[in-house]
């Protein structure tokens, strides 16, 4: 299931991979203050329809900046207050690069691309 963002970007797409237990959320292109919201109704959407344990997989985003590192922290806290699993997969060097300027690497669940496969088994999991 994928969605576009014709309004601000039509390079942009939102990927949603269902697992046996986990659904994977997958954005491609820029995240920034355009499209950081149509992730978060995405999120807000899975969770609400009983998915427990979400995959935020940031490796097809080509660029990050500071919308995209408050909603992942957003998430990130939202996640253990209501009883949700939030895992994120990194992204390319750029975007990591993001969360390491900013002091914030540390705050959030990221797994490696190596581990994005095993996220359903629960070994990955925080």
């Amino acid at each position: 299931m994928s969605a576009t963002h014709p309004e601000t970007d039509p390079s942009f797409s939102i990927d949603v991979e269902p697992e046996r237990d986990v659904v994977r959320v997958c954005p491609s292109g820029e995240v920034d203050m355009a499209t950081a919201g149509e992730i978060r109704a995405r999120i807000d959407e899975l969770v609400e329809r009983g998915f427990t344990r979400v995959a935020l997989d940031l490796r097809g985003v080509t660029f990050l900046d500071s919308t995209g590192v408050r909603l992942v922290l957003e998430l990130t806290a939202e996640a253990s207050a209501d009883g949700w699993d939030l895992a994120v997969v990194k992204g390319p060097e750029p975007v990591c690069r993001v969360f390491e300027i900013t002091g914030v690497e540390p705050l959030v669940p990221f797994v490696e691309p190596a581990q994005a496969r095993s996220l359903s088994s629960g070994s990955a999991w925080r």
